[in-house]
């Protein structure tokens, strides 16, 4: 059986491979795995996206939790380092967050976040997993009576995140105009006001979450209605969030797009003047762009790489004491203030940077050149992954791109974590080239191993 966490919890099709007979199971679990319960009582957080199925996944979290003992507050729908944060700041057992981030809005997930805020290890979730399949989340000696835990609704949620945003980031906004796109997730109901609180003009889309929208052309995965209506209004520049707001993307008053390498270039470069970047170094993945590495010898600033997923991000930036990190997706770690990537606070530290150096989105983007990249996602069966991988018709195939590109470029090819796909990845300096070469590479992998229709 293949393991159920992937990089980012447990994902899945809501009611298909997500069943709420598994959630409850993955709650119960949590609450013998996370907290003692036989020592004192648990309590845990729980928020959700604007997913048609948040609600009824949230009542079958609810159900396994309290069976187990734990208390519950509800704090709705909230981004999911608005649950990192409560967690913390009321020492709670733990967080659980019902999203699927940035995919379609017919899958769903479920991220535990421990006591101190950050998402769960290998080694933990490995426990979880391994009650839930040897079916011990259902025991003899359930609780009874005042044992039972109970939910309660948290009032204050939101704006007890808020706070600390504007707490840990706050920066004077007057006179800036700034479009934001919600992706009708998680941030729909905070961000808008977040930036206005500050001073800024707001021009606010993608807001109206009818529980199918979220992520549905717009957010950080489509950037092309933002980028239409920074344009259209005039705006300094546009902010885009995935569906549960762990997420940045930005564009400038042009509608170009700076993604989340040329984000933290900026903010890493702002920091190394203040003498707030700990040892000058940079944490980023094998995923970001070749730019980001020339960057970083320009500037004096030491780029450390990591596997892809902001959670070994994290375990490097960890490990070696590092303030900064990310993903080129948008995922943005900044340790001094946070525990998990957190797309509000890195909008909020962007625009920080940008106040200090005097410059607009469109001339800071210029730290960095932007290598030519192309990605080639190919859906196939998750068991398929790893054979995909150790073809050796598709080793040879890289070997000999690798060969071609030598110093000028690379290619990366790589399972999903969170999605039943491999991603085939090249820069180089012609796009044209670099196009037909992952077509050839995405080709033999989708012959071989593709989902058949």
């Amino acid at each position: 059986m293949t393991r159920l966490f992937g990089t980012d919890g447990v994902r899945g099709i809501a009611n298909k491979e997500l069943t709420a007979d598994l959630v409850y199971k993955i709650g119960f679990a949590s609450a013998d795995v996370l907290a003692n319960v036989n020592s004192h009582r648990p309590v845990f957080v729980v928020g959700r996206d604007t997913r048609i199925s948040g609600t009824m996944l949230e009542s079958a979290l609810v159900s396994g939790l309290t069976s187990a003992g734990a208390d519950v507050y509800l704090a709705g729908v909230i981004p999911t380092p608005g649950v990192a944060y409560l967690t913390r700041k009321h020492a709670y057992d733990a967080g659980v967050v019902i999203s699927a981030s940035h995919n379609p809005f017919e899958h769903n997930g479920i991220k535990l976040f421990s006591s101190d805020g950050y998402k769960l290890s290998d080694e933990t979730e490995d426990q979880i997993e391994k009650l839930i399949k040897a079916s011990e989340t259902v025991k003899a000696d359930l609780p009874i009576g005042e044992k039972i835990g109970q939910s309660m609704k948290m009032d204050n949620a939101s704006r007890e995140y808020a706070d600390h945003l504007i707490e840990e980031m706050g920066v004077d906004l007057a006179g800036m105009k700034i479009a934001i796109d919600c992706a009708n997730g998680a941030s729909c109901y905070i961000a808008p006001g977040l930036f206005r609180e500050l001073g800024a003009e707001v021009i606010a889309v993608s807001v109206e979450p009818d529980g199918v929208n979220i992520n549905l052309g717009c957010g950080s995965t489509s950037l092309s209605l933002l980028a239409e209506t920074v344009r259209k209004e005039g705006c300094d520049l546009g902010l885009a969030f995935d569906g549960d707001a762990d997420r940045l993307l930005a564009v400038d008053n042009e509608g170009n797009l700076a993604d989340g390498d040329v984000i933290m270039a900026i903010i890493a470069k702002d920091m190394k003047r203040e003498g707030k970047l700990t040892k000058n170094t940079l944490v980023a993945t094998v995923m970001s762009n070749l730019g980001l590495i020339n960057m970083g010898s320009d500037n004096d600033i030491n780029i450390v790489l990591t596997q892809v997923g902001d959670r070994y991000v994290l375990e490097e930036m960890l490990r070696s004491g590092y303030v900064l990190g990310g993903e080129q997706s948008g995922h943005i770690i900044l340790l001094d203030h946070t525990t998990t990537g957190d797309g509000l606070l890195s909008a909020l530290r962007l625009l920080k940077a940008l106040k200090n150096s005097g410059q607009d989105l469109s001339q800071a983007r210029r730290i960095m050149i932007v290598f030519p990249q192309v990605l080639i996602n190919v859906e196939v069966e998750n068991s398929n992954k790893t054979k995909a991988l150790d073809d050796p018709d598709v080793n040879e195939a890289i070997r000999e791109i690798e060969e071609e590109l030598g110093d000028k470029g690379r290619i990366f090819v790589r399972a999903s974590g969170t999605e039943s796909i491999i991603r085939v990845m090249i820069e180089g300096e012609n796009f044209e080239d670099i196009t037909q070469k992952a077509k050839s590479v995405a080709q033999l992998v989708r012959d071989k191993y593709g989902v058949r229709t």
